[in-house]
């Protein structure tokens, strides 16, 4: 924990104290607690996937249960809460601090969070798959500072970079064998050592654009601590917390329980080196308060909702953590926000409102990412649709199906008016990046008609088999999918079609997908196979495109009867 930082957050944050302490009961102040002189208690307070929302998140994003919840300028009185009641404080993030942001941050490449964290005073974030959105080289500036080598400074000035620091222990080049960030911090807190290891998913070149991480290496996660406690150790280092951009899934919504978790973070935690103290995860987006295999799990939901107070106890004598305390803590509206954040949003928010509110298009009704049981959902189907008709003139690629994945749709688009008053129905641009918020660009390339059906197999093969993952396809696009029966054999080539045709093995078709998508992303590896590629439009592009296409009736919701589901 730097000091330099601490103090600039102590400044930003000066006079809320007092203020936090006495908020209303759902902020629960929390007592200082009386110190033991043979131990050192260090807070750790934890936030993981963020994701930009610098705004309070709205709708069903931004409540925990029926609480309201979430903006960084409430997490920010929280925090400066917490840390009144403990000196020994630090603020750590276990990754996808930025990326899949809402427009405020993400029209900006993210630089509005770095700056607001830079605030609040966060001193670690673990990388998580999304820092890796724009690639290593933008999540090197966004650590070292500089204007974007592409659309400058945006908002007019400089850009420092932030003060914490990145960690990334599993991310490795193959060129040098060194890690992109640091593998961890050592940090001292009046003479106690505590080692915080970070680092994304092993499996992150799968979730993101490969020619973005390419060159590098992501390693396993428990192998990668191991290897790393005999290290610590001979440092002088005996408490070790692991910040982990993986997670579960608890069977049940309990904020501080545990009810029937599973996923990659199960496995993960019984590998761990027993010198493990404390695990900080995240990737799920589900909050859980867990003790798996003798060693504590911690997540706290998303967007800023919710808030880890951690509570570890460390021998003086022997650096041993003797015990850890843990509470999942919402982050509620009822404090008094911080206002310097509140003039940092409001100062970008008023630079991005001219591109936010134009309107695109209208809608016909409410235009939902809820997938059917084929897969399908209404606002992927249009999305597909919408790639179709940027690249099917001849000039544009001469495509006849497009597949749009269905991670890369973010939001829903809703009828009634937003608080900015365009007007039921309207679709404003903000709105549509908001469901596509990566920036990705159009590719159409050549598959043959075996390749085809191979990617439809993929869906539930490879990567995918666990969890099948199914494209959105376009309109031109049909076929059987059996749910049951082995993985890898679930689609007949027999009842593909496109365009109302036989799908021909031997043939060759023009496909449409989107850049991460292209290069093999989500576990479709037969797209990098691809030839005579042809780059398109930014997919937020083609989509306001399309709906202007359509004006003045507007998009109706399409069916999603492309994918038959069969026994």
């Amino acid at each position: 924990m730097k000091l330099r930082r601490r103090l600039v957050a102590a400044l930003a944050l000066l006079g809320l104290a007092t203020t936090c302490l006495v908020s209303a009961a759902s902020a629960a102040p929390k007592p200082p607690k009386v110190q033991d002189r043979s131990e050192i208690e260090v807070q750790i307070l934890a936030i993981n996937d963020f994701h930009g929302n610098l705004e309070p998140p709205s709708g069903s994003s931004g409540r925990v249960g029926t609480v309201d919840a979430g903006g960084v300028a409430y997490l920010a009185s929280h925090i400066a809460q917490l840390e009144a009641t403990n000196r020994n404080t630090i603020v750590v993030s276990a990754g996808d601090l930025i990326g899949a942001s809402p427009l405020v941050s993400a029209l900006f490449h993210d630089e509005p969070t770095i700056e607001a964290m830079n605030m609040i005073g966060l001193d670690l974030n673990a990388v998580g798959n999304h820092e890796f959105d724009e690639g290593t080289a933008e999540l090197l500036r966004m650590q070292q500072g500089g204007c974007h080598p592409v659309d400058g400074c945006l908002d007019g000035d400089g850009f420092a970079g932030a003060d914490f620091q990145f960690l990334a222990a599993n991310v490795v080049s193959r060129e040098t064998g060194r890690t992109l960030f640091p593998p961890y911090s050592i940090e001292s807190f009046n003479g106690a050592k505590v080692a915080f290891i970070g680092m994304t998913l092993e499996g992150t070149p799968m979730i993101v654009s490969p020619s973005g991480v390419a060159g590098y290496d992501f390693l396993d996660e428990a192998d990668t601590v191991n290897a790393l406690v005999p290290e610590l150790r001979r440092r002088g280092v005996e408490a070790i917390v692991v910040l982990v951009h993986e997670g579960g899934l608890p069977a049940a919504l309990e904020p501080n329980g545990c009810a029937g978790v599973s996923g990659a973070i199960v496995d993960i935690v019984e590998r761990l080196d027993d010198a493990v103290d404390l695990v900080i995860s995240g990737h799920t987006h589900q909050p859980y308060r867990c003790v798996i295999d003798g060693t504590p799990v911690t997540s706290a939901y998303s967007f800023g909702r919710m808030l880890t107070d951690i509570d570890l106890r460390v021998d003086r004598r022997t650096g041993d953590v003797t015990s850890v305390e843990i509470d999942n803590r919402i982050v509620t509206r009822d404090v008094t926000p911080v206002q310097a954040l509140l003039d940092l949003i409001e100062r970008y928010t008023i630079l991005a409102q001219p591109i936010a509110n134009r309107p695109i298009g209208r809608i016909t009704a409410d235009v939902t990412r809820a997938a059917a049981p084929s897969g399908e959902s209404p606002l992927g189907n249009a999305i597909a649709d919408a790639q179709l008709a940027a690249t099917a003139a001849p000039e544009d690629g001469g495509a006849v199906i497009a597949l749009m994945n269905p991670g890369g749709v973010r939001a829903d688009l809703i009828y009634a008016s937003s608080p900015a008053g365009e007007g039921d129905g309207v679709v404003t641009y903000g709105e549509a990046f908001t469901v596509q918020p990566f920036g990705n660009s159009l590719v159409t390339m050549t598959l043959t008609g075996a390749q085809i059906e191979q990617v439809l197999e993929d869906q539930a093969c490879g990567a995918n088999e666990a969890s099948p993952r199914i494209l959105q396809p376009s309109y031109t696009l049909r076929y059987e999918w059996r749910a049951s029966g082995p993985p890898c054999d679930k689609v007949d080539p027999a009842s593909i079609t496109i365009a109302g045709q036989p799908l021909d093995l031997a043939a060759e078709y023009r496909v449409t997908v989107n850049s991460f998508l292209a290069d093999g992303g989500d576990g479709f590896p037969v797209f990098v196979q691809g030839t005579n590629r042809l780059g398109g439009p930014v997919d937020t592009d083609a989509f306001e495109a399309y709906l202007r296409s359509l004006d003045p009736d507007g998009l109706t919701p399409p069916a999603t009867d492309r994918i038959t589901l069969v026994p």
